[in-house]
C-alpha cells in the first residue's frame, strides 16, 4: 500500500509518515496543493491524506482536480477546524473521511486501511477479479448460506455467526457487509477475546479528552469509525457480562456515550457478531444475557465445519495455492490425484485455517508445479477436545520462544503483514505483537 500525506505542517507530514511506515505502508509527502497534484501524475497511490486549509491551492480545490483528472483512490481530509459546513463541503468534493486535528495516527490509518481495502473491493467486483477472502464453496451447505446472505444483505438486521474456529465466519461477515447497502462504508473487526477486559469498553466507545489518567486527546471508538459501515464483533461470547449490557443498550437505542462524555451519540452500523462458543448454554449457565442474546441472535448463520462439506475442499485449496503461489518460481498450479484424494480425507478439525497451513508448508516446499502426496504434512492435524486427529501426531520438538515465533510468522503471512488481525488471530493486543516481532527480528 502506498499513501500520499499532503499537509503544509511538517510535523504532521512526518508524523503521519513515521506511523505509517511502521505498518509497513509506503508513503510520500507533500507540502503544499501544487506539490500534491505534481506526485498524484508521477506515482500510483492507494489514498491520500489531505489537509483542508493550505495556502495557494487548498485541499478541496486539489480533491475537486483529483475527480476531474479520474483519480478514485479514497481520500481522507484532515482540519484543524472542526466546522460541520467545511466537513459537508469535503464529502460533497468526493472525500470518504474528515477527521479533525489533533487526531490519533494509528486511528487514522485504521481509517485509511478500511477506505483501501472498501476501494480494492469494489474495484475486483467492477472487474470480475476474484478476491482473497471470497466465499468460496458450491456445496449444499455453503449455497443455502450464500442464499441467506443473499436475503438478509439489503436489511440491517443484526446477524450472529457461529461455527468452530477457522471456519470462516469473518468471511461471511465480509460477503454479508459487500452485499449491503454500506458497502462503500468501512468494515470493522474486532476480536473480543484479543482484548484486554479493562481496555475493550474504551475500544468499542472511544473516549473524551481527560476521561481518565493518560487520555490526552479524544479517541473515536470502533462503534464511531464504523459509521456508515459494518462493525464486527467476533467472539462475541467472550465479551464480560458488565459490558454485555452496555452493547445491549447500544442495539436498542442506536446510540453510543464515549468515556467522559456527557451526550448520547447516534449510531450509523451494522452490527455482525460471531463466536465458536454455545451461547444458548452460556445463557443456562449464567455467563451470557439472555436478552442480548435474542437481540443478536436476529439472524443465525452456522458455519459448517470443512469435514463436513468435503466436496468443497478441491476449490478452497485451489483458491489457496492461487493466493500463495502468485510470486513463486517455479509457480504451483495444481494437485497430484493422489494428493487432492488425501485432502478429501483428512479430517480438519481446524477447518479452512488448518487447511491454509497445510497448503502455504506444501508450496514452500514442492519443487515442481504440482503439490503432490509427500509435500503435504497432514500429521499436523489440529487437536480436537484434546483427542487426536484420526492419524497419529508427530510433532517436532519445538522450544516454547520457537513455538510463539513461528506462530507469529504464520499470523503475519495469513494476513499479509495486517499487524491488526494477526494479533487477533493470536489472542494478543497489537501493542505486543509489534514487541515481540522486534524482540525476535522477523521481517516479512
Amino acid at each position: 500500500m502506498k499513501v500520499l500525506v499532503c499537509d503544509d505542517e511538517e510535523n504532521i507530514r512526518n508524523l503521519m509518515k513515521r506511523f505509517l511506515s511502521m505498518e509497513g505502508i509506503e508513503a510520500d509527502t507533500a507540502e503544499n496543493g501544487h506539490a500534491a497534484e505534481r506526485m498524484l501524475r508521477e506515482s500510483p497511490y492507494d489514498a491520500v491524506l489531505m489537509d483542508l486549509r493550505m495556502p495557494d491551492v487548498d485541499g478541496l480545490q486539489v480533491i475537486r482536480w483529483m475527480r476531474e483528472q479520474g483519480f478514485r483512490m479514497p481520500v481522507i481530509m484532515i482540519s484543524a477546524h472542526g466546522d460541520v459546513t467545511d466537513a459537508v463541503s469535503a464529502l460533497k468534493q468526493g472525500a470518504q473521511d474528515y477527521i479533525v486535528k489533533p487526531f490519533d495516527p494509528e486511528e487514522v490509518i485504521i481509517r485509511i486501511k478500511s477506505l483501501v481495502e472498501a476501494a480494492a473491493l469494489r474495484s475486483a467486483a467492477e472487474s470480475g477479479r476474484v478476491a482473497d477472502d471470497e466465499f468460496i464453496g458450491e456445496s449444499p451447505e455453503i449455497l443455502s448460506i450464500k442464499r441467506v446472505i443473499a436475503r438478509i444483505a439489503p436489511s440491517q438486521a443484526t446477524v450472529l455467526i457461529t461455527g468452530e474456529s477457522g471456519t470462516g465466519k469473518e468471511v461471511v461477515a465480509r460477503e454479508i457487509h459487500k452485499a449491503s447497502k454500506c458497502a462503500d462504508g468501512p468494515f470493522v473487526a474486532i476480536n473480543i477475546g484479543g482484548v484486554p477486559e479493562n481496555l475493550l469498553e474504551s475500544e468499542l466507545f472511544g473516549y473524551e479528552k481527560g476521561a481518565f489518567t493518560g487520555a490526552q486527546q479524544r479517541k473515536p471508538g470502533l462503534f464511531e469509525l464504523a459509521s456508515g459501515g459494518t462493525l464486527f464483533l467476533d467472539e462475541i461470547g467472550d465479551m464480560p457480562l458488565a459490558l454485555q449490557v452496555k452493547i445491549l443498550r447500544v442495539i436498542q437505542d442506536r446510540k453510543i456515550t464515549i468515556l467522559g462524555g456527557t451526550e448520547p451519540m447516534p449510531i450509523n452500523a451494522r452490527l455482525i457478531a460471531a463466536t465458536n462458543k454455545d451461547l444458548e448454554q452460556m445463557v443456562r449457565n449464567g455467563e451470557f444475557r439472555e436478552d442480548l442474546f435474542y437481540r443478536l441472535n436476529v439472524v443465525r448463520i452456522h458455519m459448517p465445519p470443512l469435514r463436513d462439506r468435503r466436496s468443497d475442499i478441491p476449490l478452497l485449496a485451489a483458491h489457496i495455492i492461487s493466493k500463495y503461489s502468485r510470486e513463486m518460481s517455479p509457480r504451483v498450479v495444481g494437485f497430484t490425484p493422489e494428493a487432492l484424494e488425501a485432502l478429501k480425507n483428512h479430517s480438519f478439525y481446524g477447518n479452512v485455517r488448518e487447511l491454509e497451513n497445510i497448503l502455504e508448508r506444501a508450496i514452500i516446499f514442492s519443487d515442481s508445479d504440482t503439490i503432490g502426496i509427500s509435500d503435504l504434512d497432514l500429521r499436523s492435524s489440529g487437536v480436537r477436545h484434546g483427542g487426536k486427529d484420526d492419524g497419529a501426531l508427530q510433532h517436532e520438538c519445538l522450544s516454547l520462544r520457537d513455538a510463539e515465533k513461528e506462530a507469529i510468522i504464520r499470523a503475519l503471512r495469513r494476513w499479509e503483514g495486517n499487524r491488526t488481525r494477526a494479533a487477533a488471530e493470536l489472542g494478543i493486543s497489537r501493542r505486543t505483537l509489534i514487541s515481540k516481532i522486534q524482540e525476535y527480528g522477523i521481517g516479512l
